[in-house]
């Protein structure tokens, strides 16, 4: 143990140095011995790790936002190998590596964290066994075996044995009650921030294996914190409880604010966002303005949530703009259905043009006109090609045509009949 805690001093000793700088601290506060001062000096260490770790979380979320953009691409290839899960495997990795993109990118926060893991791991395990490490020397040994935390030693195990349990100042009954509440809610934490990471962000619509990734490690990272969490002293089960709540309230922020396209977590994020622009009738934080403008720029490719989103504030009268801004009332406006399809609002009315007559309906309006015609004079309109202007005189009478003008003969050519030569009649049979 001592050869693999020298090997690996150049990160036991930094650890060892932040831990009693902060116990400094709060040991002028709760008293230098007691477990509030040691408690939260690991606790402050946690904090600060997971603070320098930002920049790498901020490189988490964008390669999984570059994950999200390729998910058209993917289901692609899934429906064109459907039948083949090797080729398929094997176009993924191509498209992984053309795009730049890594799907194991949601565990770097956690291997960035093991050697300072690994680091506490060994000072605490130096404090059970009386050994100085790092700069902690013999008077803070002493004082670090005093400290107990809800009546457990900060170095006592769950598989200690009582004659171990009981140096330390300590009983068996406390210290397994206080690991085994603690390796509860460490596994618990754990559990919650990878099922909602899968119920809420992620995009349903397009099953990948970065998804069956991700709903494996919700199940495995639970066991293995309960299976390896006995042999964890409690300083370490201190540690890791409260990496696994920042990262669940990290990870609910957000999923709160920057939710992946397609996900439950979007469409509760834009229902918030369509209230508080309606009402206010403009984006007002810079947040707000990124995500309309991104949602505009999709155009037809929009989700199901991003076009009822748009629609939404159509119906209001406020148009989303390309540079992220909303204003108010244009006179024509689109909607955009769920089918892609797109309809104008708004405006004047457009005139409706009349439906076109079959032949069998314009035959039945002629032999009713001209039934009509018969029976009595129809008043003449300009739109009938065949009236005569008022003015005009009437046709002479043909020779041998015992008809007079008016009669049924002009009746017959005002109903609309067609003009011109006729077929005539096939001779009857006699």
């Amino acid at each position: 143990m001592d050869t693999i805690a020298s090997l690996f001093s150049f990160i036991t000793t930094p650890v060892s140095w932040v831990i009693v700088q902060f116990h400094s601290v709060y040991g002028k506060i709760f008293g230098p011995d007691t477990g509030w001062a040691w408690g939260l000096s690991i606790v402050s260490l946690v904090i600060l790790i997971r603070i320098c770790l930002i920049p790498l979380f901020v490189k988490q979320i964008k390669s999984t936002r570059a994950m999200q953009t390729l998910q058209p691409e993917m289901k692609k290839i899934q429906e064109r190998y459907k039948n083949d899960k090797q080729r398929q495997s094997e176009e993924m990795m191509k498209l992984y590596k053309e795009t730049g993109t890594n799907p194991l990118s949601s565990c770097l926060p956690i291997l960035a964290q093991s050697p300072f893991f690994f680091a506490l791991y060994h000072v605490l395990n130096g404090i059970a066994t009386g050994k100085t490490i790092g700069v902690i020397n013999q008077g803070l040994l002493e004082s670090a075996q005093k400290a107990h935390i809800f009546g457990a030693p900060l170095a006592a195990k769950f598989t200690d044995g009582a004659d171990k349990v009981a140096q330390l100042g300590a009983t068996l009954t406390d210290v397994r009650v206080v690991t085994a509440i603690m390796i509860v809610l460490m596994s618990s934490s754990q559990f919650y921030t990878q099922r909602q990471l899968m119920t809420k962000n992620v995009d349903t619509t397009v099953k990948t294996p970065f998804m069956q990734q991700q709903k494996m490690l919700m199940y495995v990272f639970p066991v293995m914190f309960a299976v390896f969490g006995i042999n964890f002293p409690v300083g370490v089960l201190v540690y890791w409880l409260t990496t696994n709540v920042w990262t669940m309230g990290q990870q609910m922020y957000v999923i709160r604010n920057n939710p992946t396209p397609g996900s439950k977590a979007q469409a509760a994020y834009l229902e918030r966002l369509q209230k508080h622009v309606t009402h206010h009738e403009k984006t007002r934080s810079r947040g707000e303005k990124v995500i309309v403008k991104a949602i505009v720029a999709k155009g037809r490719d929009r989700n199901e949530f991003e076009r009822k989103f748009i629609n939404s504030l159509t119906k209001v009268g406020l148009v989303a703009q390309a540079d992220g801004t909303v204003v108010k009332g244009q006179a024509e406006a689109t909607v955009e259905a769920e089918d892609g399809t797109t309809t104008t609002t708004g405006g004047a009315p457009k005139r409706q043009q009349p439906k076109r007559q079959s032949k069998s309906q314009r035959q039945s309006g002629t032999a009713a006109g001209g039934a009509k015609a018969v029976g009595e004079a129809e008043p003449k309109t300009s739109l009938t090609k065949s009236d005569e202007p008022q003015d005009a005189k009437p046709a002479a009478k043909p020779a041998g045509d015992g008809n007079k003008p008016g009669t049924g003969t002009r009746s017959k050519a005002q109903s609309g009949q067609r003009k011109g030569p006729q077929r005539p009649k096939s001779p009857s049979k006699k």
